[in-house]
């Protein structure tokens, strides 16, 4: 049970826009010899109180035992939980899944939870309101996610693409230079198109 400011609405849309990507991915993995359980999103509900001085919040499931962050916000795959456990190398896959389901507009971000049980979710896309998502994020963010992320057992079993050639694995994308250099004191900012990540507040 958590309070909601204005943002409730858009908490609750990536949560369970979230788990619907997630039911899908479960159905075509669920039909995959070996592949076995697949993390779920549980789902958050809008709730309405009138009598109370913050009228509306979200309701979900508690999750009993260690929790886990899967995944970091900015899309390196750093957390060893995350590489070395059945339910981390699943999300891992889960978000390539995503990446390539979406031809790279949307990724789920900030997995985490408690087993194969996840919560708290955010959805990052490369386009301002795709989807309807709002929200801020580094320029980097998906495509540090393309560059890092390195597939396992259960990408290969769903046949999902590899992001990189094999030249290109672990390096950080490379951001253009500027054709000439400004000598004077009013050097201006070369910014590229910007990436949107929805987050839960």
């Amino acid at each position: 049970y958590r309070s909601s400011g204005p943002s409730f609405i858009q908490e609750c849309y990536i949560q369970n826009t979230a788990r619907e990507y997630a039911k899908i991915y479960a159905a075509e993995a669920e039909q995959l010899d070996g592949f076995g359980e697949v993390p779920e999103i549980i789902p958050v509900f809008l709730i309405h109180r009138p009598k109370s001085n913050i009228p509306y919040a979200t309701v979900e499931e508690e999750l009993i035992g260690e929790f886990v962050k899967y995944s970091v916000r900015d899309g390196k795959e750093i957390n060893f939980m995350r590489r070395d456990s059945e339910a981390g190398q699943k999300c891992c896959t889960f978000q390539h899944w995503v990446y390539e389901r979406t031809s790279g507009s949307l990724l789920i971000t900030d997995m985490q939870g408690v087993g194969m049980k996840l919560t708290d979710v955010g959805i990052a896309t490369l386009a301002k309101g795709y989807k309807g998502f709002k929200g801020n994020c580094s320029i980097s963010f998906i495509e540090q996610f393309k560059a890092l992320h390195q597939c396992n057992k259960y990408c290969e079993m769903l046949g999902l693409k590899p992001l990189q050639t094999t030249g290109q694995k672990l390096r950080k994308p490379v951001m253009p230079k500027p054709k000439t250099q400004q000598l004077n004191s009013s050097t201006s900012k070369k910014t590229g198109g910007s990436a949107q990540v929805a987050k839960k507040i």
